[in-house]
């Protein structure tokens, strides 16, 4: 992995305009610059700039959606060129190269007016660098930005610096995360896109670089940036969805409880943790078989059952339909040196090779990240999903798998592509191929769900890159089980909603470090409830009664919430798929409007009309900001004036949940499962602003 060192501004030579635009014969603007030349495209409300060696629209298809450029005007002097489109006007100087750009008469955005005693620009507005590309943006006065995936610190990113890279971040502790995207958007009217593969670094008025610049540095050989104007984040978020793709609405199962830990040992062990599920009445649709559980360590992966435990998997399957389970198991892209085909595969050249041998590339397990806590793995080979053969072998494979009765897929890992060494089947390097390595993986997967799963295509993806949101879902991997763990966790899904991903779900109850925090797990399965995907996960048991009688009593109760909500979030859904907005919204996404309430980033709306101020402390304190209007408890009908903040100690069975007035939210009958819906939405009655209960 790169390390980005603080650039000599000083010794970087900003891009200079030497020649007069031209119209190309596909309606872009080109531009002669003194490295070649700069490439302008107007889509209805988005300006696009390339330059360098661009990579086809098509490669890896990050892009589903290109409109047909508009015809610009052009118009220049010596020193100055100006494209319109529309109500877009892009105003560039020449010399050094930098731009504005202007909708009808206000700027939406400009080169960095972070200056210098000596010239003009204290940090060059384009330049080509010894790692790639360099931008530097402006940021107004106290300009908030979001976006740039899931990342567990403040929502708005001002003042951070951001490494859209995806690691295995072990916890939700640091700036590493599972899912990235060079994909920011402020409320200024603003959004911006990297189209790469590549890593790249933004400053976002980070001090030690430029505390009012958004520097933006592409580790690719070309340059290919859109910019959006929007009137807010949701017209952002639609028109990157509009080239990125939009999220299928999932299969109504996938909206039910899903029950999963690491993990279940044996299949008696499974089945009687499933048995327990129904003799409790506990609200379940889904459980899940993980990695150690139905695989050999030694061995894995290549969707082989673990032959001394599972000796008739097909019985176990069985078994856990006719108690009308889905099934949910775990993979990941590795084969171990030790499988028996592992020497077959690679002959075929189906992994990544080492370039340095020409040979299958040994990925190597860092041991320290295992510890005592998880099993070593052996030396694998990673598939190579730039090979056709290898794409549908790998997607061939599921077909057994589902045919047994497998419904989802747990399509673990992914951040292992990372050395300048490997090289994949098309001549990427580790280095250039390792985020939208992410994407070719939740594809095959995705793909073969959709042409083998009985019920209908879902995943959950750990690792996630620019696109990612077409093949869902995501889960938030690995939080520490404490508070601070479960924070981070809801905040990590909703900067993922905000760069433009529908669907999250966090590991209900921690992953790791479990201290049987009774209040803890209460809090986070009350958050769960309003998420797009509810799953109760991690080291150790996650069922309710395993954290006594009086928890288990409460999280029913927030269970069978949850089904009752099932006709408001399939509706949710809907308008996700349709606009590309996300389920859980963060405030300064739901309200544009109302700044005071962007301050409150732990809190979110969950669709258009119920607000959600999760309990991130012992002790029931929790302070929420109502916008402007009267708002309802979820609970009790009780009315609140918005317009200011509230604080509530709330006892353990309560909820800062609140509904604003006029909404017609839609509840379904209380069953324990989704196949008592039958395949149909059954509404049985509307929320009003009296005790939920009597709902």
């Amino acid at each position: 992995m790169t390390t980005v060192q603080t650039p000599d501004w000083a010794n970087i030579n900003p891009v200079k305009i030497v020649g007069l635009p031209q119209l190309d014969r596909d309606n872009n603007a080109s531009l002669p610059t003194d490295i070649g030349p700069l490439t302008v495209s107007f889509y209805d409300d988005t300006v696009r700039l390339r330059i360098g060696e661009i990579r086809p629209d098509d490669q890896y298809e990050i892009l589903t959606s290109i409109p047909e450029p508009l015809t610009p005007g052009i118009s220049h002097d010596d020193t100055c060129s100006t494209i319109t489109s529309g109500p877009l006007r892009l105003v560039i100087e020449h010399s050094p190269f930098s731009f504005e750009l202007y909708k009808d008469e206000r700027r939406l955005q400009r080169s960095s007016a972070d200056g210098h005693f000596e010239r003009r620009f204290r940090l060059p507005p384009l330049a080509k660098v010894a790692e790639g590309w360099m931008i530097n943006l402006n940021l107004e006065s106290s300009e908030p930005v979001y976006g740039l995936g899931e990342k567990w610190g403040k929502l708005d990113k001002r003042g951070q610096f951001i490494r859209s890279y995806n690691r295995d971040a072990l916890g939700v502790n640091e700036e590493i995360s599972y899912k990235n995207t060079p994909f920011a958007w402020s409320p200024d009217g603003w959004g911006v896109l990297v189209h790469t593969p590549a890593p790249v670094t933004h400053s976002v008025g980070h001090a030690p670089w430029s505390q009012r610049s958004y520097t933006i540095l592409v580790e690719d050989d070309g340059f290919d940036l859109f910019l959006f104007a929007g009137e807010s984040g949701k017209e952002i978020i639609h028109q990157y969805t509009s080239l990125t793709g939009f999220p299928p609405r999932p299969p109504l199962w996938s909206l039910g409880v899903i029950l999963s830990k690491a993990y279940y040992r044996t299949p008696e062990e499974l089945l009687s943790a499933a048995k327990e599920v129904r003799s409790r009445g506990m609200p379940c649709d889904i459980i899940t078989i993980d990695g150690r559980a139905w695989q050999d360590t030694d061995t894995r992966f290549l969707f082989e059952w673990c032959p001394s435990r599972y000796t008739d998997p097909a019985k176990v399957m069985k078994e856990l339909k006719a108690q009308n389970f889905k099934i949910c198991v775990w993979e990941y892209p590795l084969v171990s040196v030790n499988n028996g085909r592992f020497q077959e595969l690679s002959d075929k050249g189906y992994f990544l090779k080492d370039r340095r041998t020409g040979k299958t590339f040994e990925y190597e397990w860092d041991p320290q990240a295992f510890g005592d806590v998880l099993s070593p793995l052996p030396k694998s080979g990673i598939i190579d999903f730039t090979n056709p053969a290898a794409y549908a072998f790998w997607k061939e494979c599921h077909k057994e798998m589902c045919d047994l009765g497998v419904d989802m897929i747990k399509a673990d890992f992914g951040e292992q592509v990372e050395y300048d060494d490997m090289i994949a089947f098309n001549g990427e390097t580790g280095h250039a191929l390792h985020n939208v390595y992410s994407l070719l993986y939740n594809r095959c997967v995705y793909e073969a769900a959709e042409k083998y799963a009985p019920n209908g295509p879902f995943l959950f993806s750990r690792s996630a890159w620019t696109g990612s949101q077409r093949y869902p879902a995501q889960w938030g991997g690995d939080p520490q089980a404490n508070w601070g763990g479960m924070a981070g966790n809801i905040r990590g899904g909703l900067s993922w909603g905000m760069s433009g991903a529908s669907y999250y779900a966090t590991d209900i109850g921690g992953f790791y470090q479990d201290e049987r925090d009774a209040e803890l797990y209460v809090r986070w399965s009350q958050a769960g409830v309003f998420s797009a995907h509810m799953r109760l996960h991690g080291i150790g048991p996650r069922e309710p009664w395993s954290y006594g009688p009086d928890v288990e009593q409460i999280v029913s109760k927030a269970l069978d919430l949850r089904y009752r909500l099932i006709p408001y979030l399939w509706k949710t859904m809907q308008q996700s798929h349709e606009t590309g907005l996300p389920v859980q919204r963060a405030m300064a996404l739901a309200y544009p409007d109302e700044r005071a309430s962007w301050a409150f980033e732990d809190q979110y709306m969950f669709g258009d009309d119920i607000l959600v101020a999760p309990c991130l402390r012992p002790g029931g304190f929790v302070e929420v900001y109502l916008p402007t209007g009267i708002w309802y408890n979820f609970q009790t009908g009780e009315e609140f004036c918005g317009g200011r903040s509230h604080k509530f100690t709330l006892s353990l069975e309560d909820m800062a949940v609140f509904v604003t007035a006029g909404a017609k939210i839609p509840l379904g009958p209380k069953i324990k499962h989704t196949e008592e819906l039958e395949g149909e939405i059954k509404v049985e009655s509307y929320w009003t602003p009296i005790r939920l209960q009597d709902a």
